[in-house]
C-alpha cells in the first residue's frame, strides 16, 4: 500500500503510561509517564526523530493534555476513534497497539475525530458541568419528596412541583419547625390550583425527627446546587460574550423577541439565550425553528460551536457524524441493511428531544413530516427522521447563512385564534351581504372572499 505519512508515530494512551512507536521494530517503541515533564519528553523525542504526524486514540480524558502538548510543539496530531484501530490479530499488548496505530496512520487509514475550537471547548465544559448539577439537583428533589412522604406530608399530591414557589415555601417552613397544617397551607401561592383547605388536609405531619433532619439537609443541598447552576450561567454568558465581542458586526445584531418560546425551570434564567445565540451564530436565528428550545440551542453552541459546523463539507456529513443517517450496506446490488449506525452524543440527543417535541405540535411543516413518517414506520423512526431533517436545516442555516422559511408558516396559539376570528368575520360579512360603506370604510379598497 502507498505510504501517506512517512514520518508518522502512533501512541497508545494509558492512565499511568503512554507507549509511543515511531516504527515497527522493537527499538522504535518507548514508554513514557503521564506527568507534564514526561509529555514534554514525548514531544522532544518525536521531534528528535523527525516525526511530523502523530496518531492516538481518544481514550477517556487521558489524551487531552498530551494532545495539547504535541500541538504546541508543532506536530500534526490526529485523534481517532478507538473502534477504527481494533483489528489486531493475536496477542494484544500496549507495544503492539501503538505499533498498529503507527502502521495504520502511516498508510493513511485513520481519520480524525471532530474537535471544537478553544472557546467552544470552554463553553462545553461549563455546560456539561451545569448538566451534572441539574441531575444532582433533581436527585435532591426526589429525595425531598421521599422524606416528605415519610413525614406524611403529601405535598406532591396538591402541587405539581414540590420545588416550585409553593412547594419550597412549605418545605422551608417545615424545616424551621412549623407543624400547623393551616399555617403551612397559608403559604400557598396565588397560582396554585388547590385551595388552602385541601392543602391543609395533605400537610398533617407525623413529626418524625429523623426524616425531618434528612429533609433539612436535602433542602440545603438543593439550594446549594441552584446557586452553583446560577454561577455556571454567569460563566457561560461571559464566555459567549467574549466570543461575540471579537466581531463588532455581531455585537450590533438584534434578534426578534420570542415570547411564545417557553423556557422550563432548567433553562438559564439570567441571560437571553435568544439574543446571545442570534449574535453568536452571526445573525442566524435558530429559535425560529419550531421545536427548537433554549436547551437545544445551548447544546449546539457548547458541543459544536459556530465554526464547528463549517468543518463538515455537506449536510450529509454532518448528519452522518450525528449518527442520524442510515448506514446502508449493499452486496451484489441488494441492500442487506439500512439501520442507523450505533453511537450517540449530546447534540444527537438534543435534536431527538426537539424532534419529539415537534411530534406534539399541530399544523406545522415539520410536524406534518413527523406524522407522515410516524404513520408508516412508527414514532421511533419518525423521531430519528425528523432529527436528521433538523440537522440538515440547522447546517444550511449556519453554514450558508440561510433563513428558516418553511412552506407552511408556524402559527402560535394567539395567532391561530386571530386567524380564526378574521375568518369568522369574513364569513359573517359575506352572509349578511355587507359592503364597505355599510361597515364605515371610507378610504382604501375592501374585498371579502368567502
Amino acid at each position: 500500500m502507498e505510504v501517506i505519512h512517512p514520518f508518522a508515530a502512533g501512541i497508545d494512551v494509558g492512565s499511568r503510561s503512554h507507549f509511543v512507536a515511531i516504527g515497527q521494530n522493537k527499538t522504535d517503541v518507548k514508554e513514557f509517564g503521564v506527568y507534564n515533564e514526561d509529555l514534554l519528553a514525548i514531544a522532544q523525542w518525536l521531534l528528535d526523530n523527525d516525526i511530523t504526524d502523530v496518531a492516538m486514540e481518544s481514550t477517556g480524558p487521558y489524551w487531552q493534555n498530551l494532545f495539547s502538548t504535541l500541538q504546541e510543539a508543532g506536530l500534526s496530531v490526529t485523534l481517532c476513534n478507538g473502534k477504527f484501530t481494533k483489528n489486531i490479530k493475536g496477542k494484544k499488548t500496549d507495544i503492539i497497539d501503538c505499533q498498529w496505530i503507527q502502521k495504520l496512520h502511516m498508510l493513511g487509514l485513520l481519520s480524525g475525530s471532530f474537535l471544537p475550537d478553544a472557546v467552544t471547548e470552554q463553553i462545553r465544559t461549563y455546560c456539561r458541568h451545569r448538566s451534572n448539577l441539574i441531575e444532582l439537583s433533581a436527585d435532591s428533589s426526589r429525595k425531598m419528596q421521599k422524606n416528605l412522604q415519610l413525614l406524611n406530608l403529601r405535598l406532591d399530591v396538591v402541587v405539581n412541583d414540590i420545588c416550585g414557589v409553593t412547594g419550597l415555601a412549605v418545605i422551608e417552613a417545615v424545616c424551621k419547625g412549623e407543624t400547623n397544617p393551616e399555617g403551612l397551607a397559608a403559604l400557598r401561592n396565588g397560582n396554585c390550583k388547590k385551595s388552602e383547605a385541601e392543602i391543609a388536609k395533605a400537610l398533617q405531619s407525623n413529626k418524625r425527627p429523623d426524616y425531618l433532619f434528612a429533609l433539612t439537609q436535602e433542602l440545603q443541598l438543593y439550594r446549594q446546587y441552584q446557586q452553583q447552576i446560577a454561577a455556571c450561567d454567569v460563566e457561560i454568558e461571559k464566555a459567549m460574550r467574549l466570543s461575540i465581542c471579537r466581531d463588532e458586526n455581531r455585537k450590533n445584531l438584534r434578534a426578534a423577541a420570542k415570547p411564545h418560546k417557553r423556557a422550563n425551570k432548567n433553562a438559564p434564567k439570567n441571560m437571553d439565550v435568544n439574543q446571545l445565540s442570534y449574535q453568536y451564530f452571526n445573525g442566524v436565528d435558530l429559535m425560529e425553528i419550531e421545536g427548537v428550545s433554549h436547551s437545544t440551542i445551548m447544546t449546539l453552541i457548547s458541543e459544536i460551536g459556530a465554526e464547528g459546523f463549517k468543518k463538515f463539507d455537506t449536510a450529509k456529513q454532518f448528519s452522518s457524524w450525528l449518527h442520524l443517517s442510515p448506514n446502508v450496506k449493499i452486496t451484489g446490488g441488494k441492500v442487506i441493511s439500512s439501520h442507523l449506525s450505533k453511537g450517540s452524543n449530546r447534540a444527537k440527543i438534543a435534536l431527538r428531544n426537539a424532534a419529539n417535541a415537534i411530534g406534539n405540535l399541530k399544523d406545522t411543516h415539520l410536524s406534518n413530516f413527523f406524522k407522515r413518517i410516524s404513520f408508516r414506520k412508527g414514532r421511533a423512526a419518525a423521531i430519528s427522521a425528523t432529527a436528521r431533517k433538523l440537522a440538515v436545516i440547522i447546517w444550511n442555516m449556519v453554514v450558508k447563512n440561510m433563513p428558516y422559511k418553511p412552506p407552511v408558516d408556524y402559527l402560535f396559539s394567539d395567532q391561530k385564534r386571530k386567524q380564526k376570528l378574521v375568518a369568522n368575520i369574513k364569513r359573517s360579512i359575506t352572509k349578511l351581504g355587507l359592503k364597505a360603506d355599510d361597515l364605515g370604510f371610507v378610504t382604501g379598497s375592501f374585498s371579502v372572499t368567502s
